[in-house]
């Protein structure tokens, strides 16, 4: 008797894992999204960098280090307003230290849609971190292609040696 429930129950089971294997499964399969940021740093014979982002089109505008070091400590800066047109190679702002005082000169052409106003109280931050926290401003580029005509890295290192 028991060998008889065994065997139903065995066939019993094998239906059911059958119609349970034959039952389609629903497979959702979600579409993977690339999505491609490219940064771009580049530098001015000036002494200013800009951090481009190809996705926001926003440029954040510092100085170098070698900027900052050669100014020594600095005491005073002053910045863009917000919502500012600039072009490229205009004035658009200072900083003072107590060696010397030096334009800042804008990178690119946009609008300014940022100030890091926090230099106002801490302008020491452009010698704790020039390309950090210290940085100026964030411009909206109108015109992306004009990062073309600043150095890359390699270029600007070549150009602060031969500054020597």
């Amino acid at each position: 008797m028991f060998s008889a429930i065994r065997q139903a129950s065995r066939s019993g089971s094998f239906a059911l894992r059958a119609a349970h294997r034959a039952t389609p499964v629903a497979r959702v399969s979600r579409p993977t999204l690339l999505v491609r940021t490219l940064i771009t740093k580049k530098y001015t014979e000036d002494h200013e960098a800009i951090v481009y982002d190809d996705q926001t089109k926003i440029g954040t505008v510092s100085i170098t280090d070698y900027a900052q070091s050669s100014l020594g400590d600095v005491v005073y800066v002053e910045l863009p307003q917000e919502g500012t047109e600039i072009t490229q190679g205009d004035q658009i702002g200072a900083v003072e230290s107590v060696k010397a005082a030096s334009d800042i000169f804008a990178p690119v052409s946009g609008v300014v849609k940022e100030v890091n106003d926090t230099l106002n109280d801490q302008p020491s931050l452009l010698n704790k971190s020039p390309e950090q926290d210290g940085w100026l401003c964030k411009v909206e580029l109108s015109d992306p292609a004009e990062l073309e005509v600043l150095m890359t890295e390699e270029q600007y290192k070549k150009h602060c040696e031969s500054d020597h």
